[in-house]
């Protein structure tokens, strides 16, 4: 009896280890962070799109039609952006998503470049 209490909580100790592992493997989904600008759609884009560049990022894909654009800072660990810009009520509004590696970073570290896109367009206070 005592071996197969010991091979059993051998068994059980296995499985929450992999449990443990595989729930580290996985990454959770990132929030964007979100702005509305009162400028057009494509000029708003295009603005993104420069400042990414400027920036350093290497765009790997950009659709001006479906306002979605993915970029990839080339150093490790790689930074990846993905942008989205849509029509508003009030103009246009930017979806930006982050990753650091595989982890997603949090949405507020995404104000800067926020803003730095708001000065670009001319909107800043």
């Amino acid at each position: 009896m005592r071996y197969l209490a010991a091979s059993w909580a051998r068994w059980a100790g296995i499985g929450a280890l992999v449990l443990l592992v595989a729930g580290c493997a996985t990454t959770s989904p990132s929030a964007p962070r979100e702005l509305v600008y009162a400028a057009p759609v494509d000029t708003t884009f295009r603005s993104a799109v420069e400042l990414m560049m400027e920036q350093g990022y290497v765009i790997r894909h950009a659709d001006l039609a479906l306002g979605r654009a993915e970029a990839a800072l080339a150093r490790w660990p790689e930074y990846r952006v993905q942008l989205q810009v849509s029509e508003a009520a009030r103009g246009s509004q930017v979806s930006v998503t982050a990753w650091r590696g595989s982890q997603p970073l949090p949405p507020y570290l995404l104000d800067p470049w926020l803003v730095s896109l708001q000065a670009r367009l001319g909107l800043a206070p």
